[in-house]
């Protein structure tokens, strides 16, 4: 469970520490907005058809919830390396919640460094490189903890919601 970080936590020496955006904003063109808007009305006439009324409330929702975030910045957070663990934002996780990290690096789209966590109540932790080093990042934590080196490309969740400009 990650610790609210504070100034008195302990977290060792920082290794890597740079500020990223809470979440990626994307620029997006009237087509995009013309196309999920049809999306989203085919989805919700078809939740009527089928007498899914809850169906079509998520999507109603969902829809309000890309609307409002489209028309927000997102916040700046800091994210660290540290000789005990990583924080991001107002949290700090220890190594020993990690079961591995691995980065995916494909610039000029993928530059992104992901952490795995131990309990499955946790979502896959990921955090741009920005203009980060990968090499040095990935020397600094392979002391601390586990690399997969089995992946390769980033989850399909995170290039849908990439390439369709979602989140």
């Amino acid at each position: 469970m990650p610790k609210p970080f504070r100034e008195d936590t302990i977290i060792g020496d920082i290794l890597h520490k740079w500020t990223v955006q809470e979440y990626e904003q994307h620029e997006r063109g009237w087509i995009w907005y013309l196309a999920m808007s049809v999306l989203g009305v085919i989805l919700i006439a078809y939740g009527i058809w089928t007498n899914n009324f809850l169906f079509s409330l998520i999507i109603i929702l969902f829809a309000i919830i890309l609307f409002l975030q489209a028309h927000q910045e997102p916040l700046q957070v800091t994210f660290a390396v540290t000789e005990l663990g990583i924080i991001l934002g107002s949290r700090f996780y220890e190594f020993s919640e990690f079961k591995y990290f691995y980065i995916i690096y494909q610039p000029p789209e993928v530059k992104t460094l992901f952490f795995e966590m131990k309990s499955i109540t946790h979502p896959l932790i990921h955090v741009s490189l920005l203009d980060e080093n990968p090499v040095e990042v990935r020397q600094s934590l392979r002391k601390y903890m586990t690399e997969d080196l089995e992946k390769e490309d980033e989850p399909l969740a995170h290039t849908v919601i990439r390439r369709f400009k979602i989140h």
